[in-house]
C-alpha cells in the first residue's frame, strides 16, 4: 500500500496557502478524514470510495445543511485537487449537498440598536481577570460596526496597526490572508486614542488584551456580544437570524451602501474623487514618503 493520502493531504494545503488562502478549517478537516481512514487500514488516495466518504459523513454529523454541505465541499475540493494533479483519474465522491430550505437573511442593526449595544458593552462590570472589561469591548465592537471589520480582525489588532497621525488602522491577515488600510474619523480615533493609554507596550503588544500578553479572544467576544444582544431583548423580524457579533459588518456594509444611494453616488464607480471609502481600504498601500 502507497500511503499517498497524508502527502496528498500536505500538498493541497500548501498549494492554497500558497495562492494566499489561511485554510485552517479545512487542515482540520482532512486530517479528520486522514485519521478515519486510517482506522480502517487504509492510507492510499485510490482506496478511497463513494461508500467509505459516506461511512465518514455520516461520522461527523451535522444537523444543518449549511454545515453538512460545507464539509462535503472540503473534501470535494481537495479529491478535485488530486484528479488535476494526476493522483486519481476521477473523483470517487458521490454525497449530495443538501437542500437549504431554511435560510435566513443576516440580522441588520440600526443606529438606534448599534447605540444601545455600545452603551451596554461599556457598562460592563471589571472583574479579577479582566480590568477595562467595558472600555475594552465597547471599542472592539465600535471597531466592528464602525468600520466594518471582522471579529477576528479587530481582535487580533496589534499597537503597530495604529497610526494615528493619518487616522489609519492596519488590518493584517484578513480573508485569504490579505492585509489593508482601514481609514476611519475622529469618532474612532478617539476611542483607539482612550485605548491605546491603557495599553500602552510596544508595537507588537495587543490593542485588546485583558493580560498583556493575549489578544482578545473572537469566541470569548462573541460570547460577550450574544448575552448583551439577549439580554437588550432586540426584535428579530421573520426570516432574520439571532444578530451575532459578524452582523456588526453586515449592518456596517448596509448602512455605507444606503448612504452611498441617498447621497447619489454610485458605489461601483472607482474614478479618483469618486472612490467610496471602502475601496480605499481593499489593500495594502506603501505609506508616501
Amino acid at each position: 500500500m502507497s500511503e499517498d493520502l497524508l502527502p496528498a493531504v500536505a500538498g493541497f494545503l500548501a498549494h492554497k496557502r500558497a495562492l494566499g488562502r489561511k485554510y485552517r478549517t479545512e487542515e482540520a478537516t482532512l486530517r479528520l478524514l486522514v485519521a478515519f481512514v486510517a482506522e480502517r487500514g487504509i492510507g492510499d488516495l485510490e482506496l478511497l470510495t463513494a461508500p467509505l466518504l459516506d461511512s465518514f459523513f455520516a461520522s461527523r454529523p451535522r444537523a444543518r445543511p449549511r454545515s453538512f454541505n460545507h464539509l462535503v465541499v472540503i473534501v470535494s475540493c481537495f479529491l478535485e485537487w488530486t484528479v488535476t494533479q494526476e493522483m486519481l483519474a476521477a473523483s470517487p465522491l458521490c454525497t449530495p449537498r443538501r437542500r437549504e430550505t431554511s435560510v435566513r437573511i443576516p440580522f441588520v442593526f440600526d443606529l438606534t440598536q448599534a447605540r444601545r449595544l455600545l452603551q451596554a458593552a461599556a457598562a460592563l462590570p471589571d472583574n479579577p481577570r479582566a480590568k477595562y472589561r467595558g472600555t475594552t469591548y465597547h471599542t472592539d465592537f465600535a471597531l466592528c460596526y464602525g468600520l466594518g471589520l471582522r471579529a477576528g480582525e479587530a481582535c487580533g489588532l496589534r499597537v503597530g496597526d495604529v497610526d494615528q497621525g493619518r487616522q489609519l488602522l492596519v488590518v493584517r491577515g484578513g480573508k485569504f490572508g490579505k492585509s489593508r488600510l482601514v481609514p476611519h474619523g475622529p469618532r474612532v480615533a478617539e476611542l483607539i486614542a482612550r485605548q491605546l493609554q491603557r495599553r500602552r507596550g510596544s508595537d507588537d503588544a495587543p490593542l485588546f488584551s485583558f493580560d498583556g500578553r493575549r489578544s482578545l479572544n473572537p469566541g470569548t467576544a462573541s460570547q460577550v456580544f450574544h448575552r448583551l444582544v439577549v439580554d437588550l431583548g432586540f426584535p428579530i423580524p421573520d426570516g432574520v437570524s439571532a444578530p451575532c457579533l459578524h452582523a456588526l459588518r453586515h449592518s456596517f456594509a448596509v448602512g455605507r451602501l444606503l448612504r452611498w444611494y441617498r447621497e447619489g453616488l454610485d458605489p461601483s464607480r472607482a474614478s479618483t474623487g469618486c472612490r467610496p471609502t471602502w475601496a480605499m481600504s481593499t489593500q495594502l498601500r506603501r505609506p508616501s514618503t
